[in-house]
């Protein structure tokens, strides 16, 4: 995409954000009334009939509000706060979604529903020791860390002191939501924090970056105390607030806790007076107690509740796609030592996922026809039913077919300007690794030979 065009697709988005579905019409009309401009003049027919059809697909997705499961005494309280709150942190977010090409009803839902699940939080103003338990639940690869991402704007907004993230159990998956986290949070690369260069600041960093949240971690380091001791400020005491993103794995919990109660606990007592916001990504994953022995609980269960016990005020909310085990956690059970589990006692919110989302009730039961081809030429090469041992010596024809395809698709996106896109292919054609590897290498081979033959 030309930059003239670039420019032209960003001001007729702006002009239309407020316009919650306009018309294929409309778009026209403002496009055409832009390339009047002296910024957009050079734009001809057939690229501004491109960015129309563009626009009419980003502006016809929309995303429903979900549904909520409540306590019934709980006494809503952010209606009555939020003339209080300046909203700084999510004004940045929310012009990083736009410049992102988030469709408008998109982004306003995502407001709504973030509203939403704040109030369903604990008031950060509030005085006195509480504690609220709760569970987010979305569809697989629907938005669920941007939806987190705005609730952890909000809630700093909001006045939330330190925010921690456990973003899964391995460590590529913590580097990707901390990056995640810089962009739409923190506004600048955490793993150069000390440098003072312009060209660091990320995200919604570009758009304004006079406050500036503190991290104890970067998209390269976990959680390290010597990093955090640097810091040498109670995290009470930080004029703006804190977050961490943690990998769910029983090291970094038991440092993070330890540095904790070492620097912020208040004197004479075991307990940090700032409220706490803890997001559990993938909460069924590692965070459920696995023993059943009265008194018993896995490790990883134990230093969360140990790291929410340790705060006057905390919250806690678990992500998912899969809350089964979430639901089913033993509502009563309490540990003097550790506090309650992690059975979201407060409050489920499920969200929907926008109007374009592909997911199995669209793949297996909506539309199988449009998205399911059977395969019948890998018997004699890779069976359906195999062993360890299989020995693969080339790709189904129909696989070879699947990877040209996949090819020419993203040579298309490219030529559509689409080069900054997420664009893959998954093959998963058996369980076991070494059949696995066998096949990476075949697919190397075939598009190493498709490379030589464009060349």
């Amino acid at each position: 995409m030309s930059e003239q065009l670039s420019t032209l697709d960003l001001m007729a988005s702006a002009a239309l954000v407020h316009e919650p579905t306009p018309s294929a019409q409309r778009i026209r009309e403002v496009i055409s009334q832009l390339r009047a401009t002296p910024i957009a003049h050079d734009v001809d027919e057939e690229a501004a009939e491109y960015l129309a059809k563009e626009l009419e697909v980003r502006f016809g997705i929309l995303m429903l509000i979900g549904s909520v499961l409540k306590e019934r005494d709980y006494e809503p309280w952010l209606d009555g706060a939020r003339s209080a709150i300046d909203p700084y942190y999510w004004t940045r977010y929310r012009q990083l979604l736009i410049a992102k090409k988030y469709p408008n009803s998109v982004a306003t839902t995502l407001d709504s529903v973030t509203d939403r699940i704040l109030g369903l939080l604990e008031n950060p103003a509030k005085e006195g020791p509480w504690d609220r338990r709760g569970m987010v639940v979305g569809h697989v690869q629907s938005g669920k860390t941007a939806n987190y991402t705005g609730l952890i704007c909000k809630a700093a907004d909001a006045g939330y002191k330190l925010i921690v993230v456990i973003a899964g159990v391995h460590n590529n998956l913590r580097n990707q939501t901390q990056l995640r986290i810089d962009e739409g949070f923190v506004g600048r690369d955490s793993a150069r924090l000390l440098s003072r260069r312009d060209d660091l600041f990320v995200g919604v960093g570009r758009f304004d970056r006079t406050r500036r949240p503190v991290t104890f971690t970067n998209s390269f380091k976990d959680f390290n105390k010597a990093m955090a001791t640097g810091i040498g400020i109670a995290i009470q005491n930080l004029n703006e607030p804190a977050v961490l993103v943690i990998k769910k794995n029983s090291n970094a919990l038991r440092n993070l806790t330890e540095w904790l109660k070492e620097h912020s606990l208040r004197g004479g007592t075991n307990t940090i007076d700032a409220p706490m916001l803890l997001v559990d990504d993938e909460a069924d994953n590692a965070s459920i107690n696995t023993r059943y022995g009265s008194g018993e609980v896995t490790k990883i269960n134990g230093q969360i509740r140990d790291l929410l016990k340790i705060f006057d005020r905390s919250c806690y909310i678990g992500y998912t796609a899969t809350p089964f085990a979430n639901i089913f956690i033993d509502p009563d059970t309490d540990d003097d030592m550790l506090g309650a589990d992690l059975f979201p006692r407060n409050f489920i919110v499920s969200l929907d996922p926008p109007s374009n989302y592909v997911g199995p009730t669209q793949v297996f039961i909506n539309e199988p026809q449009a998205y399911i081809r059977c395969i019948d030429d890998n018997e004699d090469i890779l069976p359906l039913k195999h062993t360890k041992e299989l020995s693969l010596q080339a790709l189904p024809p129909s696989l070879t077919q699947a990877i040209r395809t996949f090819v020419i698709g993203r040579a298309i996106r490219l030529a559509r300007g689409q080069a900054g896109q997420h664009c893959s292919m998954l093959v998963n054609a058996s369980r076991f690794l070494n059949v696995q590897r066998q096949l990476r290498n075949e697919i190397h081979d075939e598009i190493r030979s498709i490379q030589a033959s464009v060349r």
